[in-house]
């Protein structure tokens, strides 16, 4: 009895269906990937940010008074107004409901702006900065703005960044 040559279809066939997996696999899992990445990218530039949900750098930035010159010469802030009262007999304190609005803090080489708008005196400088301070402010510019000699503490640290991993900026923070 003479043997027929056996054809080797069954042995081809699962290897072309495992690489032909393979190929679509990854393709499907390239393709949700990218989609992942377009939708959290369009999640992202769609929130819609007020004052009640202050969440990012960008929103302070544009809620400051004046922000385009609050951008170039100065920081933009949040800035917090509150009372304390201290009763000594009994001795208590007493803390009143802070109230929070937009701000911006001055460079100190940038305070001649104030000066020639004179919303500052030569006078104010010159105390401001002989407690090597600087100058901030709440208001529009234009009208009556609130202005300030703020002293920087640097013993106020951001502690989100001293956690494990954390990167800390390489932005200046001298004022």
């Amino acid at each position: 009895m003479k043997r027929r040559p056996i054809k080797d279809t069954a042995t081809k066939s699962p290897g072309f269906l495992s690489s032909a997996f393979n190929y679509a696999s990854i393709f499907v899992l390239a393709g949700v990937f990218i989609l992942g990445i377009g939708i959290g990218i369009a999640f992202s530039s769609t929130v819609t940010l007020s004052p009640s949900n202050v969440a990012s750098r960008e929103f302070i930035d544009q809620s400051a008074p004046n922000p385009e010159l609050c951008v170039q010469y100065g920081a933009s802030a949040m800035v917090m107004d509150t009372r304390l009262f201290v009763s000594l007999n009994p001795f208590n304190v007493y803390v009143a409901q802070p109230s929070l609005r937009p701000g911006c803090v001055m460079r100190t080489n940038n305070w001649t702006i104030l000066e020639q708008r004179r919303l500052i005196s030569s006078q104010q400088v010159r105390d401001c900065k002989n407690r090597m301070n600087t100058f901030a402010f709440t208001g529009d510019l234009g009208s009556s703005p609130e202005i300030n000699c703020v002293y920087q503490n640097d013993s106020a640290r951001n502690f989100y960044l001293n956690q494990p991993g954390a990167v800390t900026p390489q932005e200046t923070e001298r004022f």
